[in-house]
């Protein structure tokens, strides 16, 4: 490069950076742009090595300029210039350096010229003193000055680590003596470690690092040294053998460095300490004189400030320190840290480590010093040693030194801030403003302390002194852990909750253990009161309003802690979360003493609150009511959760009375403390019960409260009776200042308030109903008298009459005789019943005409002004209230009782538990319970099932009905009119759901939500019926689906008494044209709440009478469904992506014609649409309806798919528990089958499934159902129908293309099953060895960005495949393990079946006739040859691994990847174009070999290798082996 190619390299530079005001008139557009292309082209520029390294050695770099006035300047770009030149350097190290890696002249001048860099700018900065002249001109370029040199100085550390990594210690064996000592030894100016010596002005007085410049560099090296070579190998980009080499060599020269380091840390902070010192002697002179530090003069001043320069100057040195030190404490050898500390026996402790550096006692000593925040990172120094495994002595070293050194620093600190108020004139110390100053510091401090305890708990219970008594006195480690733990318990009564929530984890640990827990010294005891009591104070929230204007009394503590009021939210409800199992757990620890807080703080709560009416602020200004915010309504809540796990928490012997016979529950201690227990909750109870509220607020807490105590009062049944009369009260509660007895209110004048009580109420009647049913079947009559009354009411809302009749059906399903139990859920359903058989509702429902009339629809064509008159309204709502609250009432009790059925011993299996029983002595295939069973029978488990005759006629008419609405000739109908169109459109609610929600918008009706946004200005809450009619038609059509579900589910539809309905129900469920119109968020609906039910309960003996008439139809519409909703987005031929744009109102005549042609023309941009009509919605939101409802479809059916076939839910849970049962027989172990998984806690007493939950005694019978339904289900679906087997199986083939990672991933699970179920079937081959494989195959190949993260269960599937219909093997349940080659007839050139044929779950068959269609389809990739397959099949026969086999197709798919991108045009085509290099999986190699710091092939023996292999050699000649004498 010759000169006039420099300069234009520095003027670039310059005008890039403007760096200097000489250049700005240089600046221009043109010019930027020129300055910028000359840097890009000189990092391609070959020489640039050559250039750099002259560059760099030059010590200063001046660009001559000729201002606009003609005048010749110099401009200094010496900083600009090597930032540049080191970046550009930096780079050539990432990507050629492993070129000259052989060259070591080439090494060695890189190496050199970066040294002669750090050196010249050590030296310019011993040289140039800081400029302490008052002008500002001079103070503005030092400064810029001192940040040019500490960037240089960054930079250089980065680039000498970049090279120490690549070559120290065996290429670069001289490092420390280059970079780690002295400029005075080896040389002059060799090394950078230089520290003025005192007293040196330069290092005082300078605004940066001055002459110290270079310390900071050497710390900087190798903090980022010790960070490469200490990261994860999946985001390392250094090879394990080049990081192993470093850090060995590090250990090697640590005693150097780490003495360097003390060393520097002590002097430091000596400097530190001494100016503390003068400043404190300043004070107290001060205030001596009566002055403070604003009334000193000048000559004060100056020497005051220069203390601060001292103080502040040599405390960034120690905190710069602390950062190198912070990392050795996370990876490095513990023994630079700890040494020998605590290693001597019995827990004494050495008070220094084996090299002389207590780095430990430094970091304790460093608590107590808050200049540059220099105890936060003490404390986050010590928080990575107690987060590594530490020995027991070093590990007690520390919780014995700890709580004396906090202490030590809170005097100090207490101390240093006195006398700081003082001398500033303060009255006094700011306790708040300290609390905020410190909060960072507390916080950390709490999380270390908590991490130190939590993170050692085998050093306690492994500890007998600390845990066990001996002769009744504790051992020697007993106080210093006691006194730790102590000091933990006082800090979570730091004001700031988040100083308490640093502890949650600990505390939980700490308490489940039950050596802990439970020890005889009472390890835990002391501190448990406090806990709970801490816990009961965070978790009660405070108003964020006086955060906010700073009536908190630690209001700019919380403004310090949180960001925001939707912050504060969140972290209370985690915080909440965690709270609960800790307060439960301290419960069961220690009854007597959880019942007495839990207690105390009641009794104080209504003496202050509810005895005297305390707290009775913020009230609503316009009825003078307490509201949320009140002080007594805010307080109360916060006791709510306690309560309910103090009594959740109790052991059974600590509330039980009944026991007597059990000696557990009868020993005296016992006894005496359930005495006290069910004395002060029966007190509680008491109160809560006897206050009589009247503020609708207080009313809803008294609700809770008797909610919390709903584990209690299965031991309290006296009480349990005025607890429901009280709920049953509140259900019925009318607007303040009404009586009780008025029947004058209507619904549409109850306030907010109560209707929120109310359905706070009727949720607390449910949660108390479901703990103690049996208990009020006494009361039942009375009960149902009293809900009737209710019922009576017309202020009654819809959801207070759902929850009224649960109730009622909870109280039901604990009648032990079941015909009683039949009547009486029919008597509860009598109303219902008789409304559905009301000629005006059987008219409405009859057909779609009617229903539409029936809800307002049809007089709206004929009268627009209809849908906002009010009379009109509020009739057409009663209409629909009156129809939804029939269904509504049916399916909430038939639920209820369904579910009781579930949970009785036999799992709602119609057969008596003895015959259950017997089955377990006599294993059988044969269960007479698997076919149609009477509904007299089934009313044994389920009373509700003997009401689906009269239920089912309607349910039939009123499905056939809604899907008819949505028939093509009603769209061409409805959509032209401007009103009875939005009976079509999307609910409010669903365009809300579809957006991105941030959790702070106030949902749909607050800001930024969707109200109003469908029917432009008007939404669900006006009187106007066009928004309401998409939400009733949901709420209708979900909860009549839900009827099919349960009538499913509860195996009523396969009953005789309802055969004779049957075929009318097929012909509306299954009625293809009802499919075919259905919007996908229907189709949704459809599959969750029926398909997957019809799939799972039929009896296997039933599937080809009641699944197939309905399952043929519905996946041959599913297949041609997702084809047309995926074609735009994978854009095939003749449709258009634009088809993918939602209706609105704009486009509704435009599709009018298309709807009244019907067919492809109105079904294909439909499905593409979703179906979905957004009305006015924005452009945005809409666009995000259709994706949702695009993606949801594909994934319910794959989801549908996979319960089905036993890849998720109950069916594949049975599978887990058989292989656990396998797991156990084969270790002869049987606690594994009473092992829960780590996430679910230790375990239970008795056996436990796969997911943690308790089985059932009869297990056996019920899981032997379900595993023959697995098999026969997947039979039948694949072998048994083709119609079935052939739709459903290419569904799922073209699934695999289809842009969702989601349903994609889950369909190669099902792609797997399919194989082990059909693979061996010949007329199944041209569809997986053509259409599956091919799919597989192009989703790999073409790297799709949907794809990635999901490459390798593709390539599974695809090894899958080709093992099974090419090689002849087979692979274990879900294409895992490694493949087992079956034998082949080479004389007939197939291979023998393999005996699992019949049974998929263990490998399924093989194709016995190999097929050529596979290898086809590899043969025509581009790059691949016929012979580069045949190559990959012996690979596969000789390596069958999974790892092998999948690394090998790997290989071979990467080839015709790279050809077809070659021949791609590279433009950016969105998720379905290719993924980047980095990204994609089958460059992951490739990637993993380049930008990689490799290793060398100098082998690495260092001193210490040497000297211990001497020592090996010498032993063995003095003794030599036993066997050399033979």
């Amino acid at each position: 490069m010759d000169d006039n190619q420099k300069l234009a390299l520095y003027r670039a530079i310059a005008i890039s950076t403007a760096s200097s005001p000489l250049i700005l008139p240089l600046v221009t557009p043109q010019s930027r742009s020129q300055a910028f292309h000359t840097l890009e082209e000189f990092k391609k520029y070959p020489g640039r090595a050559t250039v750099i390294l002259e560059l760099l050695q030059t010590e200063r770099h001046i660009l001559p300029i000729i201002d606009n006035n003609g005048t010749s300047n110099n401009v200094d770009i010496t900083a600009s210039t090597k930032l540049y030149v080191l970046t550009v350097l930096q780079s050539f190290l990432k990507t050629d350096y492993a070129k000259i890696s052989n060259n070591e002249n080439d090494r060695l001048a890189i190496r050199n010229a970066v040294m002669v860099a750090a050196r010249q700018l050590l030296q310019q900065s011993m040289s140039n003193p800081d400029n302490t002249n008052n002008n500002n001109n001079n103070n503005n370029s030092a400064t810029r000055n001192e940040g040019e040199i500490r960037f240089l100085a960054i930079k250089i550390s980065a680039l000498l680590a970049d090279i120490a990594i690549r070559d120290f210690p065996q290429r670069w064996t001289t490092f420390v003596m280059d970079v780690l000592s002295p400029p005075d030894q080896g040389g002059v100016g060799l090394g950078l470690w230089y520290v003025p010596p005192p007293p040196s002005e330069n290092a005082i007085s300078t605004k940066g690092y001055g002459p110290m410049i270079g310390i900071k560099i050497c710390l900087e090296i190798l903090k980022i040294m010790t960070e490469d070579c200490t990261d994860g190998d999946f985001n390392s980009k250094i090879s394990t053998s080049r990081r192993n080499d470093v850090l060995i060599g590090l250990n090697e020269v640590s005693d150097h460095f780490l003495k360097l380091i003390f060393e520097l840390l002590g002097s430091q902070y000596a400097i530190v300490n001494a100016a503390k010192l003068a400043l404190k002697e300043m004070h107290t002179y001060l205030i001596g004189c009566g002055r403070t530090v604003h009334q000193m003069t000048e000559q004060e001043k100056l020497m005051y400030t220069e203390q601060v320069k001292r103080r502040n100057h040599a405390g960034r040195i120690v905190g710069d320190c602390l950062g190198t030190i912070e990392k050795f404490c996370q990876s490095m050898p513990m023994d630079w840290i700890l040494g020998g500390i605590g290693s001597g026996s019995g827990g004494t402790t050495n008070d220094s480590s084996s090299n002389g550096h207590d780095f430990v006692g430094a970091l304790f000593h460093l608590l107590r010093e808050d200049t540059d925040q220099l105890q936060l990172q003490a404390v986050n120094c010590l928080q990575h040693i107690v987060q590594r495994k530490i020995e027991q002595p070093q590990w007690l070293r520390i919780i014995q030194t700890l709580p004396q050194a906090v202490s030590e620093a809170n005097d100090v600190s207490n101390h240093e801030q006195s006398i700081l108020a003082a001398a500033e004139g303060r009255a006094g110390v700011d306790t708040i403003q300290l609390l905020v100053d410190k909060l960072p510091y507390h916080k950390a401090l709490s999380k270390m302390m908590a991490h130190t305890a939590s993170a050692h708990i085998a050093h306690i219970t492994n500890d007998r002194s600390i845990i066990t008594l001996k002769n009744r006195d504790t051992g020697p480690n007993f106080q210093s852990v006691s006194t730790f733990l102590n000091l933990l318990a006082d800090m979570l009564a730091h004001p700031c909750p988040k100083v308490c929530a640093e502890q949650n984890t600990a505390w939980m640990v700490l308490l489940r253990d039950p050596q802990i827990s439970k020890t005889e010294t009472g390890l835990l005891q002391p501190c448990l009161d406090r806990i709970v009591n801490a816990y009961m104070t965070i978790i009660v929230r405070c108003r964020w309003d006086d955060v906010d204007e700073g009536i908190h009394p630690y209001s700019s503590l919380f403004e310090e802690a949180f960001d925001d009021k939707e912050s504060y939210e969140m972290f209370v409800s985690d915080c909440r979360s965690k709270a609960n199992p800790i307060i439960r757990h301290i419960s069961g620890i220690d009854p007597k003493l959880a019942t007495t807080v839990i207690h105390r703080k009641i009794q104080y709560l209504f003496a202050t609150y509810c005895a005297t009416g305390g707290g009775s602020d913020h009230l609503d200004p316009i009825t003078g009511q307490l509201t949320q915010q009140s002080t007594s309504v805010v307080e109360l809540e916060g006791i709510n959760l306690p309560l309910d796990n103090v009594i959740h928490g109790l052991p059974d012997w600590a509330l039980d009375d009944d026991k007597q016979n059990d000696r557990s529950y009868m020993d005296p201690s016992r006894v005496q403390i359930r005495q006290e227990v069910r004395a002060m909750i029966g007190e509680v109870a008491s109160s809560v019960l006897s206050w009589n509220p009247s503020p609708v607020w207080l009313k809803f807490r008294k609700v809770q409260l008797i909610e919390s105590l709903k584990y209690y009062w299965e031991y309290d049944a006296a009480r349990l009776i005025t607890a429901i009369d009280s709920l049953l009260q509140s259900i019925g509660a009318e607007n303040p200042n009404t009586p009780n007895n008025s029947t004058s209110e209507s619904q549409s004048n109850l306030t907010g308030d109560v209707i929120s009580l109310r359905k706070r109420s009727g949720s607390a009647l449910i949660a108390v109903t479901k703990k103690v049913p049996h208990l009020l079947v006494p009361f039942i009559g009375q009960l149902s008298d009293r809900v009737k009354t209710l019922l009576s009411k017309s202020s009654m809302l819809p959801s207070n009459c759902m929850h009224l009749y649960e109730f009622l059906s909870c109280v039901a399903t604990a009648v032990e005789e079941p015909v009683a139990r039949s009547n009486f859920v029919a008597d509860v359903l009598s109303g219902a019943l008789n409304n559905l058989e009301l000629p005006a509702i059987q008219e409405a429902i009859a057909s779609p005409e009617g229903l539409l009339s029936f809800l307002g629809v049809m007089e709206a064509g004929e009268n627009p002004a209809s849908v906002t008159n009010k009379a009109n309204v509020d009739r057409v709502t009663n209409n629909y209230i009156t129809l939804f609250s029939i269904f509504n009432q049916l399916l909430s009790v038939g639920k209820r009782c369904h579910e009781a059925a579930k949970k009785r011993p036999n799992a709602g299996i119609p057969l008596p538990d003895h015959q259950l029983l017997a089955e377990l002595d006599q294993p059988s295939q044969h269960f007479p319970d698997e076919g149609a069973v009477s509904l007299n029978i089934l009313m044994g488990n389920d009373p509700f099932v003997c009401l689906w005759p009269r239920i089912l006629p309607s349910l039939i008419k009123v499905l056939d009905s809604i899907f008819a609405i949505w028939h093509p000739q009603n769209h061409a109908k409805f959509l032209i009119n401007s009103v009875q169109r939005y009976a079509f459109a999307i609910s409010d609610d669903e365009a809300y759901l579809a957006q991105n929600q941030t959790g702070s918008s106030g949902g749909i009706f607050g800001e930024g939500g969707t109200a109003g946004s469908v029917v432009r200005g008007w939404d669900r809450r006006n009187c106007n019926l066009a928004p309401k009619w998409s939400g009733w038609f949901n709420e209708l059509r979900n909860t009549t689906l839900q009827l099919l579900g349960l009538l499913s589910g509860s195996r009523a539809l396969y009953s005789p008494e309802i055969s004779t309905f049957y075929q009318s129900f097929v012909n509306v469920i299954a009625n293809p044209e009802h499919l075919n119109c259905m919007e996908h968020r229907h189709v949704t609906q459809y599959i969750k709440q029926f398909m997957e039910y019809i799939l799972l309960s039929c009896p296997a003996t039933l599937y080809q009478s009641h699944v197939a008439p309905i399952a043929a139809p519905f996946f041959k519409h599913m297949e041609f469904r997702l084809k047309c909703t995926w074609a735009p987005i994978l854009k095939v031929e003749g449709v258009s992506p634009q088809s993918t744009r939602p209706l609105t109102t704009s486009d509704c005549e435009r599709c009018v014609n298309d709807a009244l042609n019907g067919g492809d023309a109105w079904f294909v941009p439909y499905y593409a649409r979703g179906g979905i009509f957004v009305g006015d919605l924005d452009s945005v939101t809409s666009e995000a309806v259709v994706e949702k409802a695009r993606v949801e479809v594909s994934r319910s059916f794959a989801d549908m798919l996979q319960s089905a076939l036993a890849l998720k839910g109950d069916w594949a849970l049975v599978l887990a528990n058989i292989a656990r049962e396998e797991q156990a027989a084969k270790r002869n172990d049987s606690s594994i089958l009473r092992t829960a998984p780590s996430t679910k806690g230790k375990g239970s007493k008795g056996p436990l499934n796969a997911d943690g939950t308790k089985r059932s005694k009869l297990h056996v019978a019920i899981e032997a159902r379900k595993l023959q339904r697995i098999h026969k289900l997947c039979h039948f679906l694949m072998l048994e129908n083709e119609t079935i087997a052939g739709y459903l199986v290419l569904s799922v083939a073209e699934s695999l293309n289809y842009p969702d990672a989601y349903t994609c991933r889950r369909c190669t699970k099902i792609c797997h099953r399919i194989l082990e179920t059909v693979a061996w079937v010949d007329r199944y081959t041209l569809l997986l060895g053509s259409q599956m494989f091919t799919n597989g195959v192009k989703a790999i190949v073409y790297e799709q960005k949907w794809m990635v993260g999901i490459e390798w269960d593709m390539i599974n599937l695809i090894r899958d495949v080709y093992c099974r219909l090419v090689l002849g093997q087979t692979l274990q349940y879900g294409g895992q393990g490694a493949a087992m080659q079956a034998p082949s007839d080479k004389i007939n050139n197939r291979f023998e079946q393999t005996k699992t044929i019949e049974n998929p779950l263990q490998g399924g068959g093989i194709l016995v006739s190999t097929s050529d269609l596979p290898r086809q389809v590899l043969a025509t990739l581009p790059g691949i040859r016929p012979d580069m397959v045949l190559q990959l099949e012996e690979q596969m026969k000789l390596k069958r691994s999974a790892k092998d086999q999948k690394d090998l197709l790997r290989d071979l798919l990467k080839i015709a990847a790279d050809n077809i991108k070659e021949t791609e045009s590279g433009q950016d085509t969105g998720i379905l174009g290719r993924a980047n290099e980095s990204e994609s999986l089958l460059n992951q190699k490739q990637a993993n070999e380049t930008n990689v710091v490799q290793a060398i092939p100098e082998k690495l023996v260092t001193h210490k290798m040497a000297m211990k292999q001497q020592a090996k050699d010498a032993a063995a000649q003095e003794d030599p082996p036993i066997f050399s004498f033979f």
